[in-house]
């Protein structure tokens, strides 16, 4: 456990006396812990884990490695009514923008894109075709030929990729981005540099007929978790840059169903 505990602490990149003073500890007990002379309380352990921002299943390996049980479950999402019915209220609220809610394995729990029956030749299903990981949107090796600035964009979800997977110490998130660098055009070495006025960084996608839709993206998260899975489910909604990406949507859409 002590190993663990070091571990996180240089993950946030602490000193034993510096997380000692933000929890409120012996400096010299944090120290017993660590090199495994003292073992530390349950309780102990689950405060140290708060001021260092571990991720609630590490939390429990943190415990099981003490010898403790396990503190936070894993309730499987199917068995959560009331979580579902809020994410089917934010995604179809969200309507007739697209965006995903995704679990802390990157599996899409439900996507949600424009009706496509107005749609020509099945454009922008295609074109949405997304794929949501805790980091953020990842483009699939279908959707990214029609990123039209793919360097800048795959620059950016890798660097924010990285900084999570460090965050989280998930060995998953490492082994995505080995994923995503492997897809057509995707470069970590692109310039993240844009002009000085613009105040997000916007995906720009091409259509199977030549227009451009532009996009930008807002990241949302359960509060107050205390259950494995709400705690790493992440919803992503995508919105218009511009006046003609929303015109085209709501086109695609079509009429409100009286």
């Amino acid at each position: 456990m002590g190993e663990l505990l070091r571990d996180w602490r240089h993950r946030r990149r602490l000193s034993q006396l510096d997380l000692a003073v933000e929890a409120e500890v012996s400096a010299r007990h944090l120290s017993f812990v660590e090199t495994g002379r003292s073992k530390p309380s349950r309780e102990l352990i689950l405060h140290l884990a708060e001021h260092l921002e571990v991720p609630l299943r590490d939390r429990n390996s943190l415990l099981l490695a003490a010898g403790y049980a396990l503190a936070y479950g894993e309730t499987p999402l199917e068995t959560m009514p009331p979580v579902q019915d809020a994410l089917d209220k934010i995604l179809s609220g969200h309507e007739p923008f697209p965006g995903s809610s995704s679990t802390g394995t990157g599996t899409s729990s439900r996507p949600t894109a424009p009706p496509c029956r107005s749609s020509p030749r099945g454009s922008l299903p295609e074109l949405l075709a997304l794929r949501s990981t805790r980091c953020g949107s990842a483009s699939t090796p279908a959707a990214s030929p029609r990123i039209t600035n793919l360097s800048e964009y795959s620059a950016h979800l890798l660097t924010r990729l990285h900084r999570q997977a460090v965050l989280a110490g998930d060995p998953e998130l490492t082994a995505l981005q080995e994923e995503l660098r492997g897809y057509p055009g995707v470069t970590g070495e692109g310039s993240t540099a844009v002009e000085g006025a613009a105040m997000l960084f916007v995906p720009r996608m091409r259509t199977l007929e030549g227009s451009e839709l532009n996009f930008f993206s807002t990241l949302a998260t359960f509060g107050t978790a205390l259950d494995i899975t709400v705690a790493e489910l992440a919803i992503e909604s995508f919105f218009p840059a511009d006046a003609t990406t929303d015109a085209a949507l709501r086109a695609v859409a079509g009429p409100p169903a009286s």
